[in-house]
């Protein structure tokens, strides 16, 4: 039996249909919408795009600096909050963010 899809067993869509659906991923259509276009079912690109997200956090993992478990924070400094004004809190302050790993 010949592969049909180099990038997947038993896959029923063609190398040039994955192709397409990486392109249209990357363009960050949704899977209604790249299933419209290539006319592959929607089922089908929900699990090739899932296999790809699933991918790159591994890639991105691999490459990260942090190991394990990792704590962020975020504070704002400056002057002090203005009363009456909803939604001001942070106006003019500035954003300290902190990272710790734990363990590493």
């Amino acid at each position: 039996m010949t592969r049909k899809n180099r990038y997947a067993n038993r896959a029923r869509i063609s190398t040039g249909q994955v192709r397409q659906l990486v392109r249209f991923f990357v363009l960050d259509l949704t899977a209604s919408q790249i299933a419209l276009l290539t006319g592959v079912n929607r089922n089908t690109v929900n699990r090739y795009v899932h296999a790809l997200r699933e991918r790159i956090a591994l890639v991105c993992e691999a490459q990260s600096p942090f190991r394990g478990e990792v704590e962020v924070d975020a504070s704002y400094v400056g002057a002090r909050r203005v009363k009456g004004k909803r939604g001001r809190g942070a106006y003019g302050k500035t954003i300290v963010l902190g990272i710790f790993q734990r363990n590493g």
